[in-house]
């Protein structure tokens, strides 16, 4: 499968990726593949950026943060980019699709700022 994708990120709890097919010949930005709990999402960078607000609204609106058990029961709810879609998660989880999300776009934003400096 490697020979497939360009990985973009991965942690303990999923990975990012582009498939090589999806990659552009032209300016246009292409899907990432984003995989954890057996789950994978579709979604543009756009879509990644709307992502990573709705793990930071759950992250900080938390009313459950004194939870004897938080980190195993899964009380939270996260809306994803997939408006049919909200995953029920608990606290070690939200911190895993926080750093899988948050790699994902550092690393698709320092690719675009090396491109940028290699055209000048």
């Amino acid at each position: 499968m490697d020979q497939d994708i360009n990985k973009i990120y991965h942690n303990d709890f999923g990975v990012s990726f582009i498939w090589k097919q999806e990659t552009p010949k032209k300016k246009q930005s292409p899907k990432i593949q984003i995989i954890f709990r057996d789950m994978g999402f579709y979604l543009t960078y756009r879509e990644i950026i709307q992502f990573q607000k709705q793990i930071q609204y759950v992250k900080f609106s938390n009313p459950c943060a004194q939870c004897k058990y938080k980190e195993r029961n899964r009380f939270m709810l996260l809306k994803t980019p997939c408006s049919q879609v909200d995953l029920a998660i608990n606290a070690l989880e939200l911190r895993d699709i926080d750093d899988l999300i948050a790699g994902t776009l550092f690393h698709i934003e320092l690719d675009d700022y090396v491109n940028e400096i290699c055209k000048n």
